[in-house]
């Protein structure tokens, strides 16, 4: 039996970082080195070790890594999985993380904030690095009473004076200003925002910041001190419910700006199915410029707010975090819009001018 035979281990054999070491020939720190990605290590001892882990099937054991330290791991914490938005961060996330050691564990609450906390425990427990929580739902005090125990970093959320935890968020105010001042150059002026009900967000949701910037852009185009901001509940079938109600209205709005995309398409399929006409009878602006928004049976106008640049952010901050920067971070984006045919009618802007 060659050498190399009797190194290769035998089927039932246990590989450990210590077996690689033995393989290529060099120190188990040296391997760790390499694993690590630290700075100082040559081409030479990369591809020795590299060869060595691959000819072996290495896993390293996150348990032991764990014990040490480090498990690699990131925790992203979704509220909501249906809206069309998150695969966009998620995708951010993983691109960031994809020539790094690290690697994701989604987890997937709802609007119950028992599961949300009991989620972060859990992740807490599993000894992961680091959480991204996208979009929570739980007060500022809680969120910095966790990540005295693990880096946080809270996207879609705005809290610029939390220190305990960083936030990366699109400016959600000027995304609904962009939108209703794109409302007001086609020539629509009874316009209205729809919104979610009122416990289905706070001070620092993007839910509320949108109504204000949405507000505020009204107040300043002349359109009235209390612009109509309509409520629709979470839950389905009410939820539908209430949109159908709103498109038949006899004093409907000639334009509407959806919080999310999420209500916004759900919205264009009941107009199809009432017989409202978009644009021609309603213009619809959604938020998130998801894919769905440009299909080309949806073609729905959106504010985009790059949500994979949004995960790419937030996994960058975290890591330094992870790392050991100390000073809060508190990042925002500018979005823009994505103009699309339930914005305009093209060829014709003489129904844009009524209302």
């Amino acid at each position: 039996m060659s050498i190399e035979e009797k190194q290769k281990p035998q089927r039932n054999d246990r590989v450990t970082i210590r077996t690689v070491a033995t393989h290529a020939g060099v120190s188990v720190a040296a391997v760790s080195k390499v694993m690590r990605n630290a700075y100082g290590v040559s081409d030479a001892l990369r591809a020795r070790v590299t060869d060595a882990i691959e000819t072996l099937a290495y896993r390293p054991s996150r348990a032991a890594r764990g014990l040490r330290g480090r498990s690699f791991t990131i925790g992203v914490l979704l509220i909501d999985i249906r809206n069309p938005f998150l695969p966009e961060v998620i995708a951010g996330v993983n691109g960031v993380l994809a020539p790094s050691h690290y690697q994701a564990m989604i987890g997937v609450s709802d609007a119950r904030v028992q599961l949300e906390t009991s989620l972060i425990e859990s992740m807490i427990d599993y000894k992961m690095d680091g959480l991204i929580l996208v979009a929570p739902r739980l007060p500022s005090e809680i969120l910095a009473k966790f990540a005295v125990q693990i880096p946080i970093v809270a996207v879609g959320y705005h809290d610029a004076s939390a220190t305990a935890f960083d936030t990366v968020n699109a400016d959600d105010q000027r995304g609904a200003e962009i939108a209703v001042e794109a409302l007001l150059a086609c020539g629509y002026r009874n316009i209205e925002m729809l919104s979610l009900g009122e416990r289905q967000g706070h001070a620092v949701s993007v839910v509320r910041q949108r109504e204000i910037g949405f507000r505020r852009a009204m107040q300043r185009g002349g359109l009235g001190s209390s612009p109509t901001i309509s409520k629709i509940p979470i839950a389905s079938p009410k939820r539908e419910e209430v949109m159908r109600k709103f498109l038949s209205r006899k004093d409907r709005p000639r334009a509407v700006f959806c919080w999310s995309d999420l209500d916004a398409i759900t919205l264009l399929s009941l107009a199809m199915e009432i017989g409202v006409r978009v644009p021609e009878d309603l213009a619809v602006i959604g938020y998130d410029n998801s894919s769905t928004a440009a299909l080309g049976l949806v073609n729905l106008a959106s504010i985009d707010q790059s949500g994979r640049e949004l995960g790419q952010v937030a996994t960058r901050v975290l890591i330094s975090r992870i790392e050991g920067r100390t000073a809060s971070e508190h990042i925002f984006q500018i979005p823009s819009l994505v103009s699309r045919n339930s914005l305009t009618r093209f060829g014709n802007s003489t129904d844009m001018k009524q209302g």
